[in-house]
């Protein structure tokens, strides 16, 4: 008889917002029809290993709170088993469709034997896809840890020492090959050391030229291997470096074009490294959106009191409203989705804990989800954003947006009109109407 690791829960189902079982969606039906497609089709949720099946509670002041099941006792290669057997029913208890994972989250490293790595990796990804064949849960994305090990603590892709260099690569290309083994959806890019601590040591140019020359290599062996999922960076300004080269989705889109990658990768937007580079959640998923770059998210929060990556649930309705909002009006997700990468706090030690904090989450997407779709549904603020720029709707306009005047031809203009006022931006109606549909 196969192991149990959840036996407290049978399966998380939708109630409805008046149950009273904590172990019940109140918001998110999967199969409930908005904006003309399922939940599930709009939501595409994803549970990450990293911190869901391997999170132990450690921070940078703390080692680990809690010992989950599937991690106690055994050779480590029998507890990945456990781990990945573990991340499967709960996946399935919970009802979402996608995982997420770095290599050496399932498979752990065997110190200074790189076959003997790669053999552990293909073990664990041989189980992984058979508890997809038999679960029907898919892979969303896969991607390399290239930032734990000492060999990479002056970055991978980036680093001075080119076996670093060399080793990181042989290590995405074996991850690209699970990931394609796995049928993933996609593959991430995170340069969690890909920048630098001081200006001093560093040749700033050179390793952007050598991150370039990188991901231009994977995308070579992407095509030679014939995997079709979409490549992603994600953004993130700093921690653990001072400032990382994918700083936020501004910056990479410049380095994507700079370096002639913008057409093989899309961004994978995470809603704490918005934090950390000082912008909005909202802001980082419209610029991706607006610009054809928007891939995938990873879907949590940041305490804007603390100055690091908090990875909390996402349970903010003002976030996942206007997420949401952002993304039915570009058309939504369709490689990518919403992974929780995020974590249960410190405090929080039982396996029951994992349930909770991803039901808060899905509900409050699925709560987002309907606001957004009511927002545009009754078209107030699109009416009111449409004619806030209704002057460039004048042939005057058409002319400047199609390139066809200058400054000279303005000047005249200028003179006659001698504009001195321009009318309310109606800022706090807006807000009024996101809150009334909240």
């Amino acid at each position: 008889m196969a192991k149990v690791y959840f036996p407290e829960v049978e399966k998380v189902v939708y109630e409805g917002a008046d149950s009273q079982n904590p172990l019940s969606f109140k918001h998110y039906n999967p199969d409930e029809l908005v904006a003309g497609k399922p939940m599930r089709e709009h939501l595409r949720f994803a549970v990450c290993y990293w911190h869901t099946m391997k999170g132990a509670g450690a921070d940078p002041f703390g080692v680990g709170t809690r010992v989950m099941p599937w991690c106690d006792g055994g050779d480590e290669m029998t507890i990945a088993e456990h781990t990945m057997r573990a991340n499967f029913e709960f996946i399935s208890k919970l009802g979402v469709g996608y995982w997420c994972f770095h290599d050496r989250d399932i498979a752990p490293e065997a110190e200074g034997d790189f076959v003997e790595t790669n053999k552990r990796l293909d073990r664990i990804v041989a189980l992984a896809k058979g508890l997809q064949d038999e679960t029907g849960i898919r892979l969303l994305w896969g991607t390399a840890c290239l930032f734990a090990h000492p060999r990479f603590m002056s970055g991978a892709a980036t680093s001075p020492n080119l076996d670093a260099f060399v080793h990181a690569a042989a290590q995405v290309k074996k991850a690209i090959e699970v990931t394609h083994e796995l049928g993933g959806a996609g593959y991430v890019f995170w340069g969690g050391r890909e920048g630098y601590d001081t200006l001093m040591n560093t040749d700033l140019r050179r390793e952007l030229e050598h991150l370039a020359r990188f991901l231009h290599m994977a995308v070579d062996y992407k095509k030679q291997i014939g995997f079709e999922g979409q490549f992603y960076i994600e953004p993130k300004p700093k921690e653990p470096t001072t400032h990382q080269y994918d700083h936020d989705a501004e910056a990479c889109y410049a380095f994507l074009q700079h370096h002639g990658l913008v057409d093989h990768l899309k961004l994978n937007i995470e809603a704490n490294h918005a934090t950390l580079a000082g912008h909005s959640f909202h802001h980082e998923l419209e610029f991706a959106a607006s610009h054809g770059l928007l891939g995938s998210i990873d879907a949590n929060r940041g305490d804007e009191l603390l100055g690091w990556d908090t990875d909390q649930f996402p349970t903010n309705l003002y976030d996942t409203t206007m997420c949401m909002y952002t993304l039915l009006r570009h058309g939504g997700l369709t490689t990518g989705g919403l992974n929780f990468d995020a974590k249960v706090r410190r405090q929080s030690t039982e396996p029951t804990d994992l349930f909770h904090a991803h039901i808060g989450g899905m509900d409050a997407f699925a709560r987002g989800l309907k606001i957004a779709a009511k927002l545009i549904d009754e078209g107030r603020i699109e009416g009111l954003v449409s004619g806030r720029y209704g002057t460039w709707d004048s042939e005057l306009g058409r002319k400047i947006e199609a390139d066809e005047v200058g400054l000279a031809d303005l000047e005249p203009i200028a003179h006659e009109r001698n504009v001195t006022s321009v009318a309310s931006s109606r800022q706090e109606l807006i807000e009024n109407l996101i809150n009334d549909a909240i």
